[in-house]
């Protein structure tokens, strides 16, 4: 059980390195495998979501080693097929395996992922695209078979832009005969890194970026290298918390644009934000106005992943601000925790009221998944007196060493495990 001890009503200042994105990271290393590649990874970021995807890398039969940030992988000798139910569990990245292990072997065998439950995240998505690639998938109780003599290239149209389907798909489709197109496919940012990844490797991918992805043939290529980008919600999470507590913050290496949407609402909260290369400065009086509407959708829209640490921003905002969320239904489990503080949030359906308190008064809160429990970080950092989270280990699955970048900001936060 991790504790997470936060002594509120400290201003943040100075310079954040923002860490590298996990939800990048996972998708390049289930990537790793398509061919007999020595890829060395830089600017991953050292957490149980990347941890529990080598060890699958590892019982897959490669070899793979993480060093502080860097990520070495030798795919030469892959010589399973199959993934345990226990390392499946740990994480809901693990599905992507699936198409990349398809590609590779002809066969995945796997069974349904874990990770935070946020309500239902089928995969059907992804089971139909790699059907109609080719694969014959039976799903017995618990495990899911997936095997393909033959991939062939055809037109696939998602009814909703799936990240988890869309990168399943690119990566299956690396092994058909012919050309794959996806239409209505995810834009994120990460899609985009896979792509640059993918390219590296050898692959013909194009259209990243945009509603359209074209993946073509596959050379062998034996080695390459490949820095990871910025973490677009660990950067939310600080500029976050910065505006909630007052301050001034820079944060660095960091794509403004990937995480527009956030600074945007920052800044009709009140913020003074900045934007210029790869840097992002926030400065706060700690003192925000309510925001009116956020609704969260698909990127170029704002993210599900910032919703929860946006609210937790807004909890002493002089007005109203409501947020909708459309991705997951079960978003907004943190709401209870943050009532505790004293906030005033009232739910309707799936959309949350915030009005802005005077003030929070620290209590001990329980984490329920990664991003609930960012946010009750952030409202504790804003909360009078001393805050206890009690955690799971769900915050470490995405924020590398969170406590010692706050503390260097000068927030008092500290970690007990």
């Amino acid at each position: 059980m991790d504790i997470w001890r936060i002594r509120g009503g400290r201003r943040l200042e100075g310079v954040c390195f923002v860490q590298g994105s996990k939800n990048a990271s996972l998708p390049i290393l289930a990537a790793s495998i398509l061919g007999k590649t020595e890829s060395e990874l830089q600017n991953v970021p050292q957490l149980r979501d990347i941890d529990a995807a080598l060890r699958i890398l590892r019982h897959l039969g490669c070899e793979a080693e993480q060093r502080d940030n860097e990520v070495t992988i030798n795919a030469g000798s892959v010589t399973r097929s199959a993934i345990p139910r226990k390392l499946m569990q740990e994480m809901r990245s693990s599905v992507i395996f699936m198409g990349a292990l398809l590609a590779r072997c002809g066969e995945a065998r796997l069974c349904p992922p874990g990770g935070c439950q946020l309500g239902r995240r089928p995969i059907d998505l992804h089971l139909d695209a790699l059907r109609r690639l080719g694969a014959e998938i039976e799903e017995d109780g618990d495990e899911i078979v997936c095997r393909a003599h033959r991939l062939r290239g055809t037109v696939l149209a998602l009814p909703f832009p799936s990240v988890g389907a869309t990168e399943n798909i690119m990566l299956a489709a690396t092994a058909a005969k012919g050309e794959t197109v996806i239409r209505g496919a995810a834009r994120e940012p990460e899609i985009v890194a896979l792509q640059s990844y993918l390219r590296k490797a050898g692959v013909d991918v194009r259209g990243a970026g945009t509603d359209t992805v074209v993946i073509g043939g596959r050379r062998e290529v034996q080695r390459l290298t490949h820095r990871i980008l910025a973490d677009r919600i660990v950067a939310s999470t600080v500029a976050c918390a910065a505006a909630a507590v007052g301050g001034s913050v820079e944060l660095r290496g960091v794509e403004p644009g990937h995480f527009s949407t956030v600074l945007h609402f920052l800044k009709q909260a009140g913020c003074d934000i900045m934007c210029k290369n790869r840097s992002v400065w926030l400065r706060s009086g700690g003192e925000l106005k309510g925001v009116g509407e956020v609704r969260t959708e698909p990127y170029p829209g704002f993210p599900t992943d910032a919703q929860p640490v946006l609210m937790a921003a807004l909890l002493r905002a002089r007005g109203r601000s409501v947020i909708t969320e459309t991705i997951f239904e079960n978003r907004f489990r943190q709401v209870p925790e943050l009532r505790r503080l004293g906030a005033d949030i009232t739910l309707a359906g799936q959309s949350a009221e915030i009005w802005g308190v005077d003030s929070l008064h620290g209590t001990v809160l329980n984490a329920t998944d990664l991003r609930g429990g960012a946010a009750m970080i952030v409202a504790g950092l804003a909360a009078e007196g001393q805050t206890l989270v009690c955690d799971e280990g769900h915050i470490r699955r995405g924020y590398e060493s969170f406590d010692a970048r706050l503390r260097a900001l000068g927030a008092d936060v500290c970690l007990d495990h």
